[in-house]
């Protein structure tokens, strides 16, 4: 497998990156399965100076991707992290997400953070009313086994520090998370 620069990738490779996009997140009922959606995002994020992003090709072929928006000046936000679904269990994610960091780090970043909505029932969090303690309900926290990328995130060092109840229909949180990239309180 090997890790390049979203940026260097032929035109051509947009169309893939837009399948995998749509075929890595087909089980969440919001996520760019209308048509061109996918391919509208992926133009989006190509078009944006202030989004950066790795892709990882095997045999020629694209099997996955990540990027970050420069958020703040010491915190970026990853979006998105897709593994085409017959590729999962690979270490593909774990590589791109690697990659991120340390390129994240190079550049003087302290924090990445990402949301992970649970818009079909990933985590015990699906379907409650998250108020009035939306914070103490962050350790309450549990996986339901419906492929919620909680673990992933969490097995990579990242906590939930927030969560967004209703954001996409009553029920239907994004749980916030974040990672230091460093364990200096000193800043840059």
């Amino acid at each position: 497998m090997e890790i390049v620069d979203f940026a260097a990738l032929a035109p051509a490779r947009h169309a893939d990156a837009a399948r995998i996009l749509r075929g890595a997140l087909a089980h969440v009922p919001s996520a760019y399965n209308g048509h061109g959606e996918a391919e509208a995002e992926v133009a989006l994020r190509c078009g944006d100076d202030d989004w950066l992003g790795y892709a990882a090709l095997e045999g020629g072929g694209l099997v996955g991707w990540i990027g970050a928006i420069r958020t703040y000046s010491h915190g970026w936000e990853i979006h998105p992290l897709v593994v085409a679904p017959d590729q999962h269990y690979r270490c593909i994610g774990s590589a791109l997400m690697a990659a991120l960091e340390a390129r994240a780090r190079s550049e003087g970043v302290l924090t990445l953070f990402l949301g992970s909505d649970d818009d079909y029932g990933g985590t015990t969090l699906f379907g409650r009313d998250l108020g009035p303690d939306v914070v103490g309900n962050i350790a309450t926290i549990q996986m339901t086994g419906r492929r919620h990328p909680l673990t992933f995130y969490r097995r990579h060092g990242y906590e939930v520090v927030g969560l967004l109840p209703d954001v996409n229909g009553a029920g239907r949180p994004d749980i916030m998370l974040a990672k230091r990239l460093t364990t200096s309180r000193s800043s840059a």
